[in-house]
């Protein structure tokens, strides 16, 4: 075992948590060395070689927890342990923890290593083992077990102490073997038995005096004992009579008490019974009640669907008036619109399909039109090319007529060919223009058609959406209808339940009001506010009051409402934590009484129900959920059913349970009985039933009406939505009309447009084909020109072109009849074109454009009086949903008069059925105050002949232990011979009246008590001697202990201070008195008792050393010097060590005052030490340093707070060097 770690947080210089690192743990070197630091390590802040606070701090911190120094400290000396610096802050505490390993087990507590802390404040001083509270005389026996001697406290060698061993006296010495030795033990024991041994003989002497005492009275007694005899034996006789006159006058009372009881059950019976028809009239009157008020509910609702059918009934009458007016004037002012507009529909198909024929057609003219014009433009291409060849021909023929020489010829056809060249280039350049002005022109018409287009499918849409937008408006309006129709029965059902959630909200409030007269006043607050407490911070483990969780049948409820009580106001929650929370709360708010039932504090007891049909468990007839078992246990379960008070009774006797009645009757298992009438109409059971009854309705109710009133405003946002949507419907039908004009303008400008573009496309391929045709014949005629460079000049035509010149003769001939055939078809088809765009254009369209607009303008002009399209439909079906409504609204006035007649006649008959049985109940009552006025004298006539009877046993048990005799004696006797019999006994005792009449008890007392005295001086005596025994034992091991103690710590001495010193010697010396002499102050401190002992002799201990040679005599210690007197002291603080080993040891400078070799003889010794034991020391010199083996640093810096740090040895060395450079300065 050794010490591990030492923590100081605020305790001297120590004002922040120092944790000094963990010391050496090797086995066999265990010895730790503390370096005393009088300057910061970088030298900053010079200390004063006198302050003691940084080095002596750590030392005085492992005293303060292990040794008893600070005990009983005042405020003033606790003060002085705590932080005291130079910064703002107080320091209110302070701590010292020690960490011991305990791996050997010397500590018994099965842990390998101890925690040791002491805390110290102003007002404070506790210990604390491994983080738990404990005594000081704990902690000192813990340490003292683990090796901590108290008699021995040289296991810490603080500065001084060694002084302290130089100085003292050889009686002083003596003292100190003693305590090691541990005589103080010995000294204690011994004071103990002696003062028992003092009170054991002042217990004698005292049983002594009462023995003296008793042996005289016991010769007093035996003279009265004569005359005690004889009055025994006249007391006898009265007794006897006595006897016999109670004993008589008890059997009448007795016989008359049962007389009465049995005249008392007899009423009772009549009572139960009679009550029992009240208690059934009683639930006859509240069904009668409760259907009487249903039946008033249900006459009220009915009352107000009534009038709101009559209201609704006038306002469909005026509604169907309305439009049946509507109607008519829509017929009148709109049957020759109507089949106008029909004419004009029919029309209007019909041109339609014109339209689309001729459309149709126009397309397939179109096509064919094409297909001829190209067959012309071959034609005449073809025919434009023969005449070419033939105009070359004949101007050939012509030039060979024309020049005479070749020369000329060529000369000609070379101008002609440059001529021709020129118009090619004009004719090419023109053509190319002509094509590109036929592209633009084919562009705008392709964009003028496209237009057009879009202008009719714009008119289609605008037509199909206002068609649409008709139907949409339509739907629209029978949608509303609907909803309106919806929104009717919706404020019928509206005022029903409003009625019925009105009539459900005061029964509610009536029950709950019932309910809370039930309890006081505080655990109806306290109810309350544990709703609404669970309700706002959201509590799921709240489960309400236990009334509210089972259910149970009407025949068992007074038994079960008179076993719950007021357990029936108990709040069940799941665990106490929730019941904490809401109690915060409402200590807070003060929000009334309640109690809580935790289930997870409530426990299962295991009940031995009897097995019997006329036993039943209580909480076997409860419903209940089973999560809720543990709370109706606590209540219920330790109660049964019994069909009457005697078995109850008798089952609370055998098996230790409550018994009710169903009547509720009740015999507790303690014995107590209760019971009486039970007012039904006050039954908690049923009041909770009635709650819950009604506030179901009202929540069923008010759900369901705020379900109609959210229908109803969500039907009003429907109809204001759909009537907003037919508004914006007729304002784009509107919009729609007014664009028709602008429209129409629009598109037959488009058309225009169209006719135009197509002229200048056929006046542009016109222009393009003569410019083709002329640039062919151009390129023709020079390319003729250019062969005939190249043949040389005729004046005659060859056969070949002769022959040519024929044949294209006749090929000319045909392809002019050709283009004049394909001319004339394309003329044909043109024709018939021009024919059907011109119809389609100025009749069949603009007829068409006319019928649209007087159908829009129709349509337009509905709302002034005109009808729109299905609108008398509309009208209709709305007059015959009228019709409908009106009818079935009819009959449900017809029902609800029918139920108004109905309810008013059950109303009247349950009226009447309730008076009679109310006029039953009353004559009922009366019967039962008789009864119970029968019931009371009864009781009063029952409790005088109990007083009576009470008082006969109470005189017989006056009477005592009476004879055998007694019981048979006077028993045929009659009273009034008894009663002179009596009177002459009582006469004759007269004469003993100074007779002690205890004579024979206080014999029998004395004679018990002087045995027992005798036994108890016995007692003492083998006491008295055991003490002396122990004493004198005491003594004997007192003496033994300090000459074993005195030998060993004279053989160590002899060792170590060998060790120490080699060439020397050291002995102890037990000093004695001579004889004939006493010493003053050992005769003060002898016992006086106690025989003289050998140790009684010895005056001291004194020390003879020689430093030189083992062989001379030595020297006395106070003919030492210093330093070896100081090495004379530590050898023997090392002898006592060796005699009574501790388990770690604290020196402080223990080196100071020795020479240098002495210095590393200590050293080496406590190496040796080492292996068994942890040394800790302080010390200012290098030699100490050379057997360390782990260092530490205190540093002290300017504000004042000191700080520990391990070092190496290297600074260990330095620092001590630089310590004794302050030293020397």
């Amino acid at each position: 075992m050794f010490i591990k770690t030492i923590t100081i947080q605020g305790f001297k210089s120590y004002r922040d948590q120092v944790a000094v690192e963990p010391f050496s743990t090797q086995c066999d070197r265990r010895s730790q060395w503390e370096r005393k630091v009088q300057l910061l390590l970088w030298r900053v802040l010079p200390i004063h070689p006198q302050s003691h606070l940084p080095r002596s701090s750590c030392k005085i911190a492992i005293r303060f927890v292990l040794s008893d120094q600070y005990t009983s400290m005042t405020r003033e000396e606790r003060q002085r342990l705590l932080y005291e610096g130079t910064g703002t802050t107080t320091t209110l505490s302070a701590f010292v923890e020690i960490v011991f390993d305990n791996s050997d087990g010397r500590f018994p507590t099965s842990l390998p290593e101890l925690r040791l802390r002491r805390t110290i404040g102003l007002k404070k001083d506790e210990y604390s083992l491994d983080k738990k509270s404990t005594t000081k005389a704990e902690v000192m026996n813990l340490l003292e077990s683990a090796g901590f001697s108290r008699s021995n406290p040289y296991y810490i060698v603080p500065q001084g102490r060694i002084t302290h061993l130089t100085n003292v006296s050889d009686r002083e010495r003596l003292n100190l073997l003693k305590e090691v030795a541990g005589t103080k033990v010995y000294e204690q024991k011994r004071t103990e038995s002696t003062r028992i041994m003092e009170e054991t003989d002042a217990k004698r002497e005292k049983i002594t005096d009462l023995l003296t005492y008793i042996e005289e009275r016991l010769n007093e007694l035996e003279e009265e004992k004569e005359e005690l005899k004889e009055y025994q034996k006249n007391d006898r006789e009265r007794r006897c009579l006595e006897y016999a006159l109670h004993q008589k006058e008890l059997d009448d009372v007795t016989g008359t008490l049962d007389n009465v009881e049995e005249e008392r059950r007899n009423d009772i019976h009549t009572s139960n019974e009679k009550r029992r028809e009240f208690n059934s009239r009683e639930e006859v009157v509240q069904q009668h009640e409760e259907a009487l008020t249903t039946a008033k509910h249900a006459l009220s609702t009915t009352s107000i669907a009534l009038r709101q059918y009559e209201s609704e009934m006038a306002d469909l009458v005026r509604a169907r008036t309305e439009i049946e007016c509507v109607i008519e004037d829509f017929r009148q002012a709109g049957e020759a619109g109507q089949e106008k507009r029909e004419e004009m529909l029919e029309e209007l198909v019909t041109l339609e399909k014109k339209i689309t024929e001729s459309t149709e057609r126009l397309d397939e003219l179109r096509e064919e039109l094409d297909a001829r014009i190209a067959e012309e433009r071959e034609a005449k291409e073809a025919l434009d090319t023969t005449q070419a060849k033939l105009q070359v021909l004949y101007d050939k023929q012509g030039r060979a007529q024309r020049f005479t020489t070749q020369a000329q010829r060529d000369k000609f056809l070379n101008d002609d060919i440059k001529s021709l060249k020129a118009y090619e280039k004009a004719q090419s350049k023109r053509v190319e223009e002509l094509r590109k002005d036929l592209e633009e022109a084919k562009t705008q018409l392709a964009e003028a058609m496209q237009r057009s287009e879009e202008h009719e499918r714009s008119e289609e849409e605008r037509r199909e959406s206002l068609r649409r937008m008709s139907e949409e408006v339509t739907a629209l309006k029978k949608k509303v209808d609907e909803m309106a129709e919806q929104r009717k029965d919706l404020w019928r059902e509206d005022g029903k339940l409003t009625q019925t959630v009105s009539n459900a909200r005061g029964e509610m409030e009536q029950a709950d009001r019932g309910l809370a007269g039930m309890m006081d006043r505080d655990t109806s607050n306290g109810l309350r506010a544990v709703k609404q407490i669970a309700k706002r911070l959201g509590l799921s483990g709240v489960y309400g009051p236990l009334y509210e969780l089972f259910e149970v049948s009407d025949r068992y409820k007074t038994a079960v409402e008179v076993t719950g009580g007021t357990s029936l106001f108990h709040v069940v929650v799941d665990t106490d934590e929730t019941a904490s929370k809401i109690l915060d709360v409402m200590n807070k708010e003060k929000g009334g009484r309640v109690t809580f039932m935790p289930l997870n504090r409530l426990k299962s007891a295991q009940i031995n129900y009897p097995k019997a049909n006329d036993a039943i468990p209580m909480i076997n007839k409860l419903k209940f959920d089973r999560a809720y078992v543990m709370a109706f246990e606590q209540v219920f379960g330790r109660t049964i059913i019994c069909e009457d008070l005697g078995t109850a009774a008798q089952y609370t006797r055998s098996h230790g349970l409550n018994a009710v009645t169903v009547e509720g009757d009740r015999a507790d298992r303690k014995g107590a009985l209760t019971g009486g009438y039970h007012d039904v109409r006050r039954s908690r059971l049923d009041s909770v039933k009635a709650v819950k009854k009604w506030r179901e309705a009202y929540e069923s109710d008010s759900a369901r009406h705020r379900e109609v009133k959210e229908g109803i405003q969500k039907l009003d946002q429907q109809m204001t939505q759909a009537l907003g949507q037919i508004q914006v419907l007729e304002a784009k039908r509107k919009q729609a009309l007014e664009y028709r004009a602008r429209h129409a303008n629009e598109a037959s400008w488009t058309q225009r447009e169209v006719e135009q573009s197509s002229a200048r496309v056929s006046a542009f391929e016109k222009e393009l084909e003569a410019a083709e045709v002329e640039l062919r014949r151009a390129a023709a005629k020079r390319t003729s020109h250019e062969e005939e460079l190249k043949t040389p000049m005729r004046q005659q035509l060859s056969d070949a072109e002769i022959k040519s010149l024929e044949s294209l003769t006749k090929d000319a001939e045909e392809e002019k009849q050709a283009l004049v055939a394909a001319s004339k078809e394309r003329q044909k088809i043109s024709s018939e074109r021009s024919s059907l765009e011109i119809e389609l254009t100025e009749n069949l369209r603009r007829r068409r454009d006319e019928i649209r607009g007087k159908l829009d303008d129709l349509e337009g002009d509905a709302g002034s009086g005109v009808l729109q399209a299905g609108e008398v439909e509309l009208r209709e079906n709305e007059m015959r949903n009228l019709v409908r409504a009106i009818e079935t609204l009819g009959e449900q006035i017809d029902a609800s008069e029918a139920k108004i007649d109905e309810l008013t006649a059950e109303i009247a008959r349950i009226t009447g059925e309730l008076e009679n049985v109310q006029n039953e109940q009353l004559e009922n009552t009366r019967a039962i105050l008789r009864v119970q006025k029968n019931a009371e004298r009864y009781l009063t006539k029952r409790q005088t002949l109990l007083n009576r009877k009470e008082e006969c046993s109470n005189a017989i048990r006056d009477l005592g232990v009476l004879p055998e005799e007694a019981y048979s004696k006077y028993t045929d006797t009659r009273a009034d011979k008894l009663v002179k019999k009596l009177h002459k006994v009582n006469d004759g005792l007269k004469s003993f009246a100074h007779v002690n009449k205890k004579a024979f008890e206080q014999y029998n007392n004395f004679t018990k008590q002087r045995d027992e005295l005798l036994k108890r001086r016995g007692e003492l005596d083998a006491s008295a001697e055991s003490i002396q025994e122990l004493i004198e034992t005491l003594d004997q091991r007192k003496d033994e202990a300090i000459e074993r103690t005195f030998k060993q710590v004279s053989k160590y001495f002899e060792e170590v201070f060998e060790t120490l010193v080699p060439a020397g010697k050291g002995v102890l010396v037990m000093q004695k008195a001579v004889d004939g002499y006493v010493d003053e102050e050992s005769e003060e401190q002898r016992d006086p008792n106690r025989q003289k002992s050998e140790i009684d002799s010895y005056t001291g201990v004194s020390i003879k050393v020689s430093f030189n040679s083992k062989a001379d005599e030595g020297q006395r210690i106070q003919q030492l010097s210093g330093g070896q007197k100081s090495l004379v002291a530590l050898a023997t603080v090392f002898a006592i060590q060796k005699c009574d080993p501790a388990p770690f040891y604290l020196f402080d400078e223990i080196d100071a005052n020795l020479d240098d070799q002495y210095r590393t003889a200590v050293a080496s010794i406590i190496h040796s030490l080492s292996s068994t034991a942890q040394f800790i020391t302080t010390t200012f010199r290098p030699e100490m340093l050379a057997q360390a083996d782990k260092f530490y640093g205190v540093y002290f810096d300017k504000q004042k707070v000191s700080t520990v740090e391990t070092i190496s040895r290297e600074q260990a060395y330095e620092f001590v060097e630089s310590a004794a450079q302050v030293g020397q300065l």
